[in-house]
């Protein structure tokens, strides 16, 4: 896990939850984790990481996470065992 994905895993735990974090940076911290990719139909993608699934639609048409979807991939990651 490199410098960025470590702020990007601060911003996830962080209170109150950032609106202006990118969609990507969060997958990229997923997959830095060694979370598999599992794509689905149109902007559904699913994670497994630590035998746990999560599963994500893709914010569209705006690059940036919504609040409950940063509040959804920090539930995956505490399930998963994953902590700042």
């Amino acid at each position: 896990m490199n410098k960025s994905h470590r702020s990007t895993l601060l911003a996830i735990f962080s209170l109150p939850v950032p609106a202006t974090l990118e969609w990507r940076k969060i997958e990229s911290l997923f997959v830095a984790l060694g979370a598999q990719t599992i794509e689905g139909n149109g902007s559904r993608v699913r994670f497994e990481l630590n035998g746990i699934i999560g599963t994500f639609h893709r914010p569209h048409p705006a690059k940036e996470a919504k609040p409950y979807q940063v509040k959804d991939a920090r539930a995956f990651l505490e399930n998963a065992g994953v902590k700042p």
